[in-house]
């Protein structure tokens, strides 16, 4: 408990308390809300969800309504033509020469067409759009699951560095005092100038070390209030320790894997059942087709049944008026070649990300499994530390009082002051990365909430 108060009141005098604090969940809700990328991926979830829509509605018949009125001649010749590139075809009768005088036509129509069968290709692309939809799902739980992560790290790493930059300051302060005295001791004569000299020397390294530490502080807080939407003046953070004590003692943290739901499976994994929605729709697209079709249509013509030309608004109106409704059976005999090479195609896709999910599950595994391996080294380190500090003071202290007396030289001392200084840096690094490995060993169980929510 006494390692603990020291280094509290090492932060307190960088004064770097306030009243007001921003926990890791309100961190992360904030970056939630306020990231790009996150917000890009909800609107690309809401885009794949309107294609499930889109995709049921693919099914409906179609209904088209069409008139035009026309000024034309009316040659015609007898003969067949196929029907390659644009045709415009003439209705008229067959005369011996040309008559190039233009006649007055109309033609509206009602004409709709169904698909009465398709052989599941309706369902086909409904599954399809839903399998888009999961994937879009997963896309954005992926984002805002390495977007909590992201967060999270920045707020271990700057937790650590205020932490550091407290060291930092002790340090200063401690080679501040050794240099008044040592100062004033040169001064009369009790001491040899060149310990002054030396001992200014190793006050500005501390100097440096602290203003070098400052600077990364100040990135990191510049990092995540990038991340989070917070102005960096109101972005600050409760970096006393007192409050990871207990946490320490009992190691609250889940231990428990969730491999079904964990963000950075289920991507991969809907990566693979899209692949596979997709190879159905293939089999489904190069089917028969069964359409039910009809239409109903008027035309008018200023040339009558005589082939004799009538006045040209004669043709405006209908004259004539006609019905039709059949059923009608596609397929192109050559589909099963394209639905082969498609399925092919789509095979080795499916395949492979099959081998990413492998992949993906073995990354995590090891990943947890390193983590695990950390946390029982550095709990093992966490029973050291606390006697590595506290005599590390102690012979601080001692040569102190040793070189007052004049029973040691400078070199001695100042070997004593780096002992406690990294004395304490080993403590802010032992604590910061035993939190550091549980946040990855939660990265990759899937469980990062529960340890943002047992940080707070």
């Amino acid at each position: 408990m006494l390692l603990v108060l020291w280094l509290g009141s090492i932060i307190s005098a960088s004064g770097q308390t306030t009243p007001s604090f921003f926990s890791l969940p309100q961190l992360t809700d904030s970056a939630l809300q306020f990231y790009p990328s996150v917000m890009s991926k909800q609107a690309l979830v809401a885009s794949a969800k309107a294609g499930i829509m889109d995709a049921k509605h693919a099914a409906l018949p179609s209904l088209d309504v069409h008139d035009q009125i026309t000024t034309s001649t009316a040659n015609g010749v007898t003969g067949t033509f196929l029907p390659l590139g644009v045709a415009i075809p003439t209705a008229g009768g067959i005369t011996a020469n040309n008559n190039w005088q233009p006649a007055a036509g109309n033609i509206g129509l009602i004409y709709s067409q169904y698909e009465l069968y398709n052989f599941g290709l309706n369902k086909a692309r409904v599954m399809d759009a839903i399998a888009n939809a999961r994937f879009a799902e997963s896309d954005y739980a992926k984002e805002t699951y390495l977007l909590k992560l992201n967060v999270a790290n920045y707020y271990l790493a700057l937790l650590k560095n205020i932490q550091q930059l407290g060291v930092e300051q002790d340090n200063v302060r401690r080679y501040e005092t050794l240099f008044t005295v040592i100062r004033a001791q040169a001064a009369s004569g009790l001491k040899p100038g060149v310990d002054s000299s030396l001992a200014k020397a190793e006050l500005s390294k501390a100097r440096i070390n602290y203003n070098n530490q400052s600077d990364i502080v100040l990135r990191l807080r510049e990092q995540l209030s990038m991340l989070t939407g917070i102005p960096i003046e109101r972005l600050n953070v409760d970096t006393t320790v007192t409050r990871f004590n207990d946490l320490i003692e009992k190691n609250n943290f889940s231990n428990e894997v969730d491999t079904l739901n964990n963000p950075l499976v289920d991507y991969y994994r809907q990566i693979k059942n899209r692949y596979m929605a997709q190879g159905k729709l293939i089999q489904k697209t190069y089917q028969p087709k069964i359409y039910l079709a009809g239409g109903f249509w008027g035309r008018g013509s200023s040339i009558d049944y005589q082939d004799q030309y009538k006045a040209f608004a004669s043709g405006l109106g209908y004259q004539r008026f006609n019905y039709s409704v059949g059923l009608a059976f596609t397929y192109n005999l050559f589909d099963g070649i394209h639905r082969k090479d498609q399925m092919t195609v789509n095979k080795f896709a499916t395949q492979s990300s099959d081998y990413d999910l492998q992949e993906q599950k073995l990354y995590l595994s090891n990943s947890y499994q390193k983590a695990m391996a950390s946390i029982d080294i550095i709990q093992k380190n966490l029973l050291e530390i606390p006697i590595q500090l506290q005599s590390a003071r102690d012979a601080y202290h001692q040569k102190v009082a040793q070189y007052n007396a004049g029973l040691i030289n400078l070199i001695d001392l100042t070997n004593s002051a780096f002992v406690l200084y990294r004395s304490q840096t080993d403590y802010i690094q032992t604590i910061t990365n035993w939190l550091q490995a549980n946040l990855d060993k939660s990265a990759a169980a899937g469980t990062i909430d529960s340890f943002i929510q047992t940080i707070k």
